[in-house]
């Protein structure tokens, strides 16, 4: 268990890193501030985005699962919020698209890590 929360977490910062590249409007002063976001991400995503999910699911079932993604936003912007100005993403379709990469680079990396640790 705990394995996975650190694959998690360094997934994660790396997700963090490459959106901090992809996108101008995603500011992160450094490493440690995205494994400070990663912890965090982290710590919403198994207390907050539950909640989340359970209270949205009937939009969710209509939109095919595609509000999850706005979920996963709102858990960014949480985690912004958090942090302050370290951590900034500017406007909502920024955290969406960024949503979205941090997402598919999260399946890509902890299914690669996985093959490699097993």
């Amino acid at each position: 268990m705990i394995k996975n929360w650190i694959i998690s977490i360094v997934v994660n910062t790396i997700a963090l890193l490459a959106v901090n590249e992809l996108f101008q409007d995603v500011e992160i002063d450094g490493v440690t501030t995205a494994v400070i976001a990663a912890i965090i991400l982290g710590i919403l995503n198994a207390i907050v985005k539950p909640i989340l999910v359970v209270l949205t699911l009937p939009i969710t079932i209509i939109s095919l699962g595609l509000f999850l993604f706005v979920i996963n936003a709102i858990t960014l912007m949480i985690t912004q919020g958090l942090l302050g100005t370290d951590f900034v993403i500017n406007g909502w379709g920024t955290a969406i698209l960024a949503a979205i990469i941090i997402t598919i680079l999260n399946t890509i990396l902890q299914k690669i890590l996985k093959e490699v640790l097993d």
